[in-house]
């Protein structure tokens, strides 16, 4: 097992990642401060992994929500079932929520954490490779609404993150393959060297080897947790683990939500920050082909749905939270593992962006 550290100071907490740790009650039992437990999990999860976290949790009060699954169901009406439960089990202030399930059960729980009785404790246990290595850290929590993603939400930071990787054999190969767009942005994002890595290993990590597996959370989550240690309330630099994110929640919202999965949206949105960057002359064309060939290869999608237009993309982009005083701030590349924040570019090459379509070609 390797542990790292979210330093923030008095909200600081440790990521549990290996094999097996579901059973261990010495990881999850000490981040339990009072009598009671809610396990908030989905229909797809429960059946898998729940009676194993309920008899670690059997000495206290211990209640469950089981959610439908999908990302059509991050809204206020799932956070409300949740409070439905803790009302009449009669939780107190000392409960502790407990999220067993990916990157939608974790987000509403967490959400319902900081709502109940002005803030309550909870435990993030991330069964899918995008939560792992991604939304199970930092403390964004939260909801969609019709007119846009994760638009509802706060900041609420677990008391633990506990990731046990042999949770990823019975995810999907498309969940899989949609966690793995995250682990391609930390590499563009601020580690080279990790991006030179996961050209070479890709196979590896998406077939599920477990040493290969480990290294990716691993250093995923150690990329994270510098950046959120710098900037825990995405005031500043924060904002670069949004890369391909503004293109892509405009995806998920014009779709549908689910239809295409986050991690895909993020795919195509990554390919487009690139080609952009590259139309800005900030990053080589090399560098631009280079990202999208990764993404490519790990079975992703690389392009835009077909039927979205410019204006589709431009209107669902105004009501991104980066936007500032009506000013899109896009996060784009210098290179491979330099990403800046800026609304200094030009809406020509915005536009050419959108225009290549299919193509994308820089």
């Amino acid at each position: 097992m390797q542990t790292l550290e979210v330093d923030l100071g008095d909200r600081s907490y440790p990521i549990y990642i290996g094999s097996g740790l579901l059973d261990n009650p010495d990881l999850i039992t000490p981040h339990i401060h009072g009598k009671q437990v809610l396990i908030v999990t989905n229909e797809t999860v429960a059946p898998l992994y729940l009676a194993r976290v309920k008899a670690v949790c059997s000495t206290y009060q211990c209640d469950v929500v089981e959610l439908p699954d999908g990302e059509s169901f991050k809204t206020l009406e799932s956070v409300n079932s949740i409070f439905d439960a803790l009302l009449s089990a009669r939780h107190n202030r000392t409960t502790t929520l407990i999220a067993l399930g990916g990157g939608v059960v974790g987000d509403i729980t967490g959400f319902a954490a900081a709502c109940y009785q002005r803030g309550v404790n909870f435990i993030q246990i991330p069964t899918t490779l995008l939560s792992q290595v991604d939304s199970s850290v930092g403390g964004k929590t939260g909801v969609n609404h019709a007119m846009g993603k994760n638009m509802i939400g706060a900041f609420h930071q677990p008391q633990c993150v506990i990731a046990d990787t042999e949770t990823l054999n019975t995810l999907p190969e498309r969940e899989l393959r949609a966690g793995f767009a995250e682990v391609i942005k930390y590499g563009l994002i601020c580690d080279s060297e990790f991006f030179d890595w996961l050209e070479l290993n890709y196979n590896e990590v998406l077939s599920c080897d477990m040493k290969a597996l480990a290294y990716t959370i691993e250093r995923s989550c150690r990329n994270k947790a510098l950046v959120v240690a710098q900037d825990e309330r995405e005031s500043g630099i924060r904002a670069i683990l949004n890369l391909g994110h503004t293109f892509g929640h405009a995806i998920e919202t014009a779709k549908g939500y689910g239809n295409w999965l986050h991690g895909e949206a993020v795919a195509a949105g990554m390919v487009m920050a690139a080609d952009l960057s590259a139309r800005l002359g900030w990053i080589s064309t090399a560098d631009a082909q280079r990202s999208r060939a990764l993404i490519e290869r790990a079975g992703l999608p690389a392009v835009p749905p077909e039927d979205m237009t410019a204006q589709q993309f431009m209107d669902l982009m105004a009501v991104d939270k980066k936007v500032l005083d009506g000013a899109l701030r896009l996060v784009l590349l210098k290179a491979v593992g330099d990403a800046v924040i800026s609304s200094d570019f030009e809406t020509q090459a915005l536009a050419e962006t959108f225009a290549a379509g299919s193509s994308l070609c820089v």
